[in-house]
């Protein structure tokens, strides 16, 4: 990981490789669109120091505010909300990036070895970044590999394989990993009713609310395919207690399906490089969209595989590749094809500077946080009221996290893998 200083502004390194000029095209462009998108994923994510499940908790009567914070929370097991949207998309734009960085790297000449090799080291940076930072207020490193860096760094070196591969055997892999990730579920025994659900975490009030029955059993909370695999692969590694489950239901294979996602980014990413009219491209988009989201809904409503996020199940990879493919396309269109760029700025000022605001709200958020209040106390925050508290405290950390990148954008410093 290195910090680097580029001549041209709109050059920028992200924790993906930033898009490339098409070799179609013959003009030095880049696709701004893409940098706007992480910029409003990674806005998505930085936002939850405003911590508006406060606010809704202290004006329960308020639908806006309940409705803004079932958005920035994760739903309990089936569904999806606005923040579930936030690791899909990072994984999505992971793949769309890399047809751009390949051709770049081959017209410098680089060779298929020396670029496997670069995508292996990124990729072991990414994993062991993730645990570093699951790690910082453990007593010792937290080995758990569901972080959003961890889970694309187990599937990077793979991606970058198949981006060197044509558009035929991408569609075959995706394939392969979205059937054989239900089977690997469909076929594992579902818990028998003797099975101790609360030694796992799951209680029985969030069972009646959340359980699954019948054949959707197989995808239960901490009793899944998956979660059998942890409980041999946690404990290969030093822990302070032995690993029963994750509270939250995340599990370390997700980076099979993840790597799912990634493929449909790498695709939607060769039709951005190609040739096509910006006109068929958004038309490919829209319709590649509409077809994930009806796909993967259908998938869950016929209990074929239900719509799971924790532990991104098949059709979580349909149905959130679909919103990611419309989210896509609703940036390239307005951005990059009606050249409408100024609205989106502060999007971008996030976006080309991705790691490094993945890092500032992990490691700074806290401090940010105590220090404004050691500095101004909370009366300028209680402005509006007690109950807004948490809200404009957190909106003036999230504002000197922006400055932060802001500053590191003018000087063209930029953090990369």
């Amino acid at each position: 990981m290195n910090t680097s200083a580029r001549n041209d502004s709109t050059t920028a390194a992200a924790a993906v490789p930033a898009p490339h000029p098409a070799p179609e095209s013959g003009a030095v462009t880049r696709l701004t669109s893409l940098d706007a998108y992480r910029g409003f994923v990674m806005f998505l994510m930085m936002a939850e120091v405003l911590r508006i499940s406060r606010v809704a908790r202290a004006l329960p009567e308020s639908g806006v505010w309940k409705f803004l914070s079932w958005h920035q929370s994760h739903v309990d097991w089936i569904g999806c909300s606005l923040h579930d949207l936030i690791q899909p998309s990072f994984s999505f734009l992971v793949g769309v990036a890399l047809p751009f960085s390949v051709a770049s790297r081959i017209a410098r000449g680089q060779s298929n070895g020396a670029m496997l090799g670069h995508a292996l080291w990124r990729a072991i940076v990414l994993i062991l970044l993730g645990v570093f930072l699951r790690s910082t207020h453990a007593a010792s490193t937290n080995w758990t590999f569901e972080d959003t860096l961890t889970q694309i760094g187990l599937g990077y070196a793979f991606l970058f394989a198949l981006g060197l591969r044509p558009l035929r055997d991408q569609w075959i892999a995706l394939g392969v990993i979205l059937v054989g990730y239900w089977a690997l579920f469909a076929l594992h025994p579902v818990p028998g009713a003797d099975f101790d659900y609360a030694k796992v975490g799951v209680t029985k009030t969030w069972l009646d609310t959340n359980g699954l029955n019948g054949f959707a059993a197989h995808w239960q909370k901490n009793s899944n395919a998956a979660w059998s695999f942890d409980t041999w692969f946690m404990n290969l590694f030093s822990r302070e207690k032995p690993f029963l489950a994750n509270r939250g239901g995340y599990v370390t294979l997700s980076f099979i399906p993840t790597l799912g996602t990634m493929i449909l980014g790498l695709i939607a990413g060769g039709v951005l490089r190609s040739g096509r009219s910006p006109q068929a491209k958004l038309r490919w988009l829209v319709i590649a969209g509409v077809i994930g989201l009806g796909v993967g809904a259908l998938l869950g409503a016929l209990g074929v595989v239900p719509v799971v996020k924790r532990i991104w199940t098949p059709s979580w990879v349909l149905f959130s590749g679909g919103w990611c493919c419309l989210l896509l396309a609703f940036f390239y269109g307005v951005v990059d094809h009606l050249k409408a760029r100024s609205w989106a700025f502060p999007l971008v000022v996030i976006g080309v500077n991705s790691i490094a605001a993945y890092l500032i709200a992990h490691l700074f958020q806290d401090f940010i946080l105590t220090a404004l209040t050691t500095h101004l106390g909370l009366a300028p925050f209680q402005a509006l009221g007690p109950a807004y508290q948490p809200f404009l405290h957190g909106a003036a950390a999230l504002g000197i996290m922006w400055l932060l990148l802001f500053w590191m954008y003018r000087r063209k410093l930029f953090l990369r893998i």
